[in-house]
């Protein structure tokens, strides 16, 4: 199972570093994404990582989030950075794997989440 964490209230222009932490699986040789959904909206890819650290990321969020992962850590962080309103949503991670440069999630379980809330 993931567990997302790092979330909370911050301000337009702000940051906030997310984790998400794999309990019962290891991150090894798969790739991990980032997906937020806001309320009244579908579930979004954000960013993803494969394992060798190719990088893949929603246009919205290019030169503001930087995904990476910690090996020994079993982690992988979404650092994200001059947020906007817009970026407000729950925040989810998933496993999958990239083909051809994209990234395909392997699982339907998306765990409880944390919550990102940026205020004007």
């Amino acid at each position: 199972q993931l567990q997302a964490s790092g979330g909370g209230l911050v301000q337009a222009g702000g940051s906030l570093r997310l984790s998400c932490v794999a309990s019962t699986t290891t991150f090894t040789d798969v790739a991990v994404g980032w997906y937020r959904q806001a309320p009244g909206k579908q579930r979004d890819l954000v960013a993803a990582i494969n394992n060798d650290g190719d990088t893949n990321y929603a246009d919205s969020v290019k030169d503001r989030f930087a995904i990476s992962r910690d090996h020994i850590k079993n982690t992988v962080y979404l650092q994200m950075n001059i947020l906007k309103p817009e970026d407000t949503a729950v925040y989810y991670c998933n496993t999958g794997s990239f083909y051809r440069g994209n990234f395909f999630r392997d699982n339907n379980y998306w765990g409880q989440g944390t919550q990102v809330t940026v205020s004007s």
